[in-house]
């Protein structure tokens, strides 16, 4: 293995608004000269983590800050000598004898509650290193931590009451004395691959199921997003978990073809494109590795008759704008009553332009109340350019571009707010998952007919209900193919609460007891009479 990275050779320092002195003195005050800055901040180490060692790899890649387009660090990437020695790590972990296994369930709950512990202790470093890193508002940022703190320590609790179910068969070929149990074991080593839109949220919805369930786990991070989960595992290391339970690999699309392929690991986690979903399944499909995939999404939001058009608006705004419309399951098609639609698209037009555009540590970024969360940058300037492209694939394809559409400030990969209306259902922007601030407005007559364009897509992740009637929204929810409907709210999630897709959404849950099952294989032993 390549020698340990130095701490002093990875720490870069943000310097905070706060001490002039301190931005006058130091060669890396990059915001000096910005009216508002992040504080200061310790990057974490910037290699990638094997059995608890830092690794630093001879191939290294930007992470950059969308906000000013500013490198930030050169972080390691992982080929073939780092995924093979992450990988031989994680299988040793998982050995019988190893300390992994020998702590069972109750030790692998308290590991998992005292990380939550320190992700708690940690909270507020942890938002600050993905608002620099992925761009997002701190107060997003800083609630998607304290989810991140609860699903750990809902998996501590399903660690801690894993059990065996005690069964006593019958029929002509068992004895009397004859039982048996049926439990869950750890499915073994998981190749889990994170996305960027929510670096630290997503590592954890992967780790924190597996780890409860017993596997090792070797995590290969987004490239244009690393350094939260490179933090979470300095954390881990802290925490006390033994060596090769937890791998952190940070890396680019090569890393993660590496990691699929291996034949040392037993089950691939993917979130990401459907695209790329689908690369992953073809690629494993000579194979019996267990597999879940959290995929795209282009998810209706239906406006009834009878809606609250203020709640409707406000709902419908979080459901697109949150994260810089960056959300799997964004509400992108609006589908609205045409008796309301002039209502609608006057205040969601309102609402739109009013919107502030801004770095995430500026101060209106600091609300924790999501209803107030302004809108950050684009993750990176690929991402930027095809959030574009498709705002002129809406104009030249007739749609009505009621808001928006532009770049929104000069430096930093921000789009304005952006809404379409006259939005025909065979447009690219009504058919293809944008993964940006483009909201399309649609009308409907009927229940019949709205259902209908709902469901038509490939996808079937989330769908959301805005209606005043409650019986209505019965009728309606089971009719919508997707995994999670949301009734008079949006991007409600919690620990306990299954989330995953139909079609071309994913295979799988994360979230609940549903994430745990992903990972784990069901043995039954049977005890006959002895003689």
């Amino acid at each position: 293995m390549a020698a340990m990275m130095s701490m002093s050779s990875i720490m870069r320092r943000y310097v905070s608004s706060s001490s002039a002195a301190a931005a006058a003195a130091s060669s890396s005050a990059i915001y000096a000269h910005r009216e508002y800055q992040p504080p200061l901040l310790r990057l974490p180490n910037l290699g990638a983590m094997i059995a608890n060692t830092w690794i630093a790899s001879s191939d290294v890649m930007p992470t950059i800050n969308p906000a000013t387009e500013e490198v930030i660090a050169d972080v390691t990437v992982g080929r073939a000598k780092e995924v093979n020695a992450a990988v031989e790590a994680a299988n040793e972990a998982m050995k019988h004898d190893a300390p992994w296994r020998r702590m069972g369930g109750s030790g692998r709950s308290r590991l998992l509650s005292k990380l939550a512990d320190l992700m708690e202790e940690h909270a507020e470093e942890l938002a600050w290193i993905d608002v620099i890193d992925n761009g997002k508002p701190y107060g997003e940022a800083f609630i998607d931590g304290q989810l991140c703190q609860s699903v750990f320590r809902y998996c501590s609790g399903k660690a801690q009451n894993s059990h065996a179910q005690l069964v006593r068969p019958s029929g002509p070929l068992v004895t009397p004395d004859t039982v048996a149990y049926v439990e869950r074991e750890p499915v073994g080593v998981v190749g889990a691959i994170a996305p960027w839109n929510f670096p630290l949220a997503m590592a954890t919805w992967k780790l924190a199921p597996a780890l409860a369930a017993g596997c090792a786990v070797v995590l290969k991070t987004a490239p244009q997003t690393p350094l939260s989960a490179n933090r979470l595992a300095e954390l881990t290391i802290e925490a006390g978990f033994p060596p090769g339970v937890v791998n952190i690999m940070p890396g680019d699309d090569e890393t993660g073809r590496l990691l699929v392929r291996h034949d040392g690991v037993d089950k691939i986690s993917f979130t990401g494109s459907t695209e790329v979903g689908k690369e992953i399944k073809s690629e494993l499909a000579g194979t019996f590795k267990r597999l879940s995939l959290e995929l795209g999404g282009k998810s209706p939001l239906i406006v009834t008759q009878d809606a609250d058009i203020d709640r409707a608006v406000d709902i419908a705004q979080l459901g697109l704008f949150l994260n810089a419309g960056q959300c799997c399951c964004a509400s992108s098609r609006i589908f609205v009553h045409a008796s309301r639609r002039d209502e609608f698209q006057d205040k969601m037009k309102r609402l739109a332009k009013s919107r502030r555009v801004v770095e995430g540590w500026h101060p209106d970024a600091r609300s924790i109340d999501p209803h107030r969360w302004p809108q950050g940058p684009q993750v990176d300037k690929a991402q930027f350019e095809k959030v574009l492209g498709y705002i002129e694939s809406g104009v030249r394809d007739g749609a009505n571009l009621l808001c928006g559409g532009k770049r929104a400030r000069d430096v930093g990969y921000f789009v304005e707010p952006t809404i379409f209306t006259d939005v025909q259902d065979d447009m690219a922007i009504a058919r293809e998952e944008i993964f940006g601030p483009v909201m399309q407005i649609m009308t409907y007559k009927d229940d019949d007919e709205v259902i209908a364009r709902a469901n038509n897509t490939v996808y079937g992740l989330g769908a959301g209900i805005v209606t005043t009637n409650e019986h209505h929204a019965r009728l309606l929810a089971p009719r919508i193919k997707v995994g999670t409907v949301w009734i008079n709210c949006y991007d409600t999630f919690d620990a306990a609460l299954p989330f995953g897709g139909f079609k071309s959404s994913g295979i799988g849950r994360d979230l609940g007891d549903a994430s745990l099952e992903t990972y784990t294989e069901i043995k039954t032993t049977v005890f006959g009479a002895p003689k």
